[in-house]
């Protein structure tokens, strides 16, 4: 895309689609989020709290090979084996518990049926994971958006981050007030707020960290606080 030289104002929805299409041209489709089942993806959600996702992998793996990564296999283990299992991920003994406490609002719920909680209405499951032990909004929404495929965009570090930077950003710094702004102008798409968000994530982890690489981004067009950097 070109600068956009002399053109209108983009609306704040323009501007948004404006950002992801420089992201995708620039990173293409992420393919996010990996996991085999609806499961693995709710597990590596919870695991990837605080953690880098290579460390998630090693112990998703050790849950794999003790057959325990599903409700009934994670109902099985003592939480004790199961810290020991997800200890590469860190804070293990924390995991764990948030592991069986979702286990547990799974079997209260829900009936122990995973399908169940999934086919829930957001607004009735949400809550649910909300008020579960150790899931927090962002949390809750990558597994309603991931594993439910429920429109719901993630709002996380990245995000903040990244369109602060762009100076598009709500008035307050409220995870209500991000969402809201997403939902506010992007229409409720299961598919694009996926990709979306997976391309968040990866320009900020390859260009717009804590201390940016403003050189060739791919948004240095549209970003004022690059374009500082660059005629500082």
């Amino acid at each position: 895309m070109g600068d956009r030289a002399g053109a209108s104002p983009l609306t704040p929805a323009g501007r948004l689609l404006d950002v992801y299409g420089r992201l995708h041209a620039a990173y293409g489709p992420q393919r996010w989020w990996p996991g085999e089942t609806p499961f693995e993806v709710i597990a590596g959600a919870i695991l990837t709290q605080a953690a880098a996702w290579t460390n998630v992998e090693k112990a998703i793996a050790n849950l794999k090979a003790a057959d325990a990564l599903s409700p009934e296999g994670l109902a099985r283990l003592d939480e004790r084996e199961l810290a020991r299992m997800v200890y590469p991920a860190g804070y293990f003994n924390a995991k764990a518990g948030k592991l069986k406490a979702l286990v547990e609002m799974l079997r209260a719920g829900f009936g122990g049926d995973l399908g169940r909680m999934l086919a829930a209405p957001a607004e009735e499951l949400r809550p649910l994971l909300l008020a579960t032990h150790g899931i927090g909004p962002e949390t809750a929404d990558a597994i309603l958006l991931y594993a439910a495929g429920r429109p719901v965009f993630v709002i996380d570090a990245y995000t903040r981050r990244l369109f602060s930077r762009l100076a598009v950003a709500p008035e307050r710094d409220t995870y209500a007030a991000w969402q809201a702004l997403f939902a506010r102008n992007l229409e409720p798409d299961t598919a694009l707020f996926n990709e979306y968000h997976a391309l968040i994530v990866r320009h900020g982890k390859e260009r717009c960290r804590r201390l940016p690489i403003c050189d060739g981004c791919p948004l240095l067009a549209v970003c004022p606080t690059g374009q500082a950097r660059a005629a500082a």
